[in-house]
């Protein structure tokens, strides 16, 4: 009877030791597995408010992001709704980024591979050339030469502006969809190939390739001497220019133990930080001489879009980007705190620009261009077409890129709706004579 007993209260002993053990695993798992929790800056968590200075006036909008931080913010306090529609241009096919502004020019690429000059005060096509199959990533402007990035074929080219004819290409080893970045003499680029590349700008000759943990397919940016872009590794790497070293290189927290986030928006350089969303869904600052981590904020969902850096004359230094949870943030640029936010948009895959105190970001769900008053994050403006990066300036209007068709947009005045002016007097439609029609949907999946 007591062996009985004894061997009873052994087996039930095994029993809940054996189920604190699988309690315990799967704690252990749980927590090796969950997300990270966001990172706060710590004190005295300072920022420099001033720099860089900001774009103003009438200019050109020479590359992606307008200058070589990316802070994607025209000081143009003029150019906001309501707009008159002065003409649209029909691109073909999908025109995933924003075209180039030079003088009276844009300068574009749709994503089947064709490049297209377009005069920027009638919207009739100067030239078309058929540069590549595939395209994702906007131009890049400097002395009368159009440098672009192609995925398939995988390659850079050089067109001369004057008529597309191709100066030179260079292949590389895998696709790229990094808009360029110049600096002196050299066209800096990332690669599918784990690279990044310095070519030569007269000659496409590579002058020092860097390579790094990852996919890059980030447009870099460029401050005082070194580049800043992120790779599929999730880490973000600064790069001398003068000859690829790495000054620093930083990870992402990713979405869980062993689950890394990928960079595949272009870094924002500014207030002495590197702004990135990250595919796991946040969106980082780290410190730019150093690369330290200074906080991190969550979305719903991964962060696709590059970010706005911007201090205006009548809001303090903030960073705006959308997310795929369908909400358009405007953060704290030295805490990373929520100032607003403006959820139940469509997914946003493309990056805002912000044009005076209207910052205008694009949704997939609706296809639709949107513009919000960033002092409080009131809606001013929307229009039917819009769905990656939407909207360029030159500082006395503005340049909407459609799902296919590009449009031109000028201030005015007198009765408006959703920031477009009624009433509108008939306007040249790049030779075709057929309004622009609202396009399909399409839901981008991430790379």
């Amino acid at each position: 009877m007591l062996n009985s007993l004894w061997r009873n209260h052994r087996w039930a002993t095994i029993g809940v030791a054996a189920g604190l053990g699988a309690v315990v695993i799967a704690l252990v798992a749980y927590l090796a597995l969950k997300r990270p929790g966001d990172k706060s800056c710590p004190a005295p968590c300072t920022i420099t408010a001033t720099t860089p200075e900001p774009v103003s006036g009438l200019t050109n909008w020479p590359m992606y992001g307008l200058n070589p931080e990316r802070t994607r913010y025209l000081d143009a306090p003029t150019v906001k709704p309501p707009f008159s529609i002065r003409w649209r241009f029909k691109g073909n096919h999908l025109l995933e980024y924003s075209p180039v502004l030079i003088g009276n020019q844009l300068f574009g690429v749709n994503n089947n591979g064709m490049a297209f000059a377009v005069k920027a005060t009638t919207g009739k096509a100067r030239w078309k050339r058929q540069i590549a199959h595939l395209n994702a990533s906007s131009p890049t402007y400097a002395d009368h030469v159009i440098y672009v990035s192609n995925l398939e074929p995988g390659q850079v080219a050089a067109l001369a502006q004057s008529n597309g004819q191709v100066l030179w290409e260079h292949p590389l080893p895998g696709r790229t969809e990094s808009s360029p970045l110049i600096v002196g003499n050299k066209v800096i680029v990332g690669c599918e190939c784990n690279t990044v590349f310095a070519l030569d700008r007269t000659t496409g000759k590579t002058l020092w390739e860097r390579h790094v943990n990852g996919a890059v397919k980030a447009a870099p940016a460029y401050e005082n001497g070194v580049i800043y872009v992120g790779d599929y590794s999730g880490e973000m790497n600064a790069i001398r220019v003068k000859d690829g070293s790495i000054k620093w290189q930083a990870g992402s927290q990713g979405s869980s133990f062993g689950r890394s986030g990928r960079f595949y928006a272009a870094a924002t350089v500014a207030f002495g930080r590197v702004y990135a969303g990250n595919v796991d869904g946040r969106m980082y600052s780290f410190d730019q001489q150093t690369g330290d981590l200074l906080w991190s904020h969550s979305t719903g969902n991964y962060v696709y879009a590059a970010a706005i850096a911007a201090r205006t004359p009548d809001t303090q230094p903030t960073v705006y980007f959308g997310s795929y949870d369908g909400t358009f943030y405007a953060l704290d640029a030295r805490t990373g705190d929520e100032r607003w936010s403006v959820p139940d948009l469509g997914a946003i895959s493309g990056a805002a620009s912000l044009i005076g105190e209207i910052a205008y970001v694009a949704d997939l769900k609706t296809t639709s261009t949107y513009g919000f008053d960033v002092r409080n994050g009131h809606k001013v403006f929307q229009y039917q077409d819009g769905a990656y990066n939407p909207v360029i300036s030159n500082g006395k209007e503005i340049f909407l890129t459609g799902y296919k068709t590009l449009y031109a947009l000028r201030p005015g005045t007198g009765p408006a709706e959703n920031g477009i002016l009624q009433k509108q007097p008939k306007t040249p439609s790049s030779g075709q004579g057929q309004p622009a029609a609202k396009p399909k949907k399409r839901q981008k999946s991430p790379k």
